[in-house]
């Protein structure tokens, strides 16, 4: 699917999500919604519960998530009755604390890992699906890749990526949880990016 990235994204730069959503919906009907029932993940998946209550949502889960994400994504696939594919790494958390333990970002065996636990089993959630369209969550604020991109970009092998809130602050999120009763995942961690400057490797896809 190919379109104008630079005047699309202009059109939609005031548009409210809500807006952008419907626009994408008209693109395709081969779409995903990628999560990983992070701090602000009930922001998109409670909004595209509204939208297309069927749309395929992506979940790769390294195996390595905190208690408490497993429960706030209990409760969220509960609560909006979501369409989860989980993807899992096919080596056990287990094999993997034997093999390598949780190797920190300036370990060499780091990039093996996040080959392992998560980029793999994207790329094999792609392959299964196959989308014109992915919607996601990143901002423009949250690291120096995200600021490089905008509402719409461009995965590596022509995916076209929405992001409707991609301008939104922390705060407008946390207004927006707090006006629709929505939980917020304050202790989640992501091994890949470990800390919450770096990128998780998704988005380099």
């Amino acid at each position: 699917m190919t379109i104008d990235l630079a005047y699309w994204n202009q059109q939609l730069r005031d548009k409210t999500p809500n807006q952008i959503i419907d626009w994408a919906l008209e693109l395709s009907n081969k779409r995903i919604v990628t999560t990983s029932f992070g701090k602000y993940s009930a922001v998109l998946l409670s909004t595209f519960h509204k939208k297309d209550e069927n749309i395929d949502v992506v979940w790769c889960d390294t195996g390595y998530n905190l208690p408490e994400t497993y429960g706030h994504a209990e409760y969220l696939i509960d609560r909006f009755n979501l369409n989860v594919h989980s993807y899992v790494p096919k080596f056990s958390k287990a094999f993997l604390d034997h093999k390598m333990g949780m190797p920190d970002v300036e370990d060499p065996r780091h990039a093996e890992f996040s080959e392992i636990v998560k980029l793999e089993p994207f790329r094999r959630a792609l392959a299964t699906h196959d989308p014109d369209i992915w919607f996601t969550n990143i901002r423009v604020r949250q690291t120096e890749l995200r600021k490089s991109k905008d509402i719409l970009s461009y995965s590596k092998n022509g995916i076209l990526k929405i992001s409707p809130f991609y301008y939104w602050t922390d705060a407008e999120l946390d207004v927006f949880l707090e006006e629709n009763n929505l939980p917020k995942n304050h202790t989640y961690f992501d091994p890949i990016k470990a800390l919450e400057s770096r990128e998780c490797g998704i988005h380099l896809q």
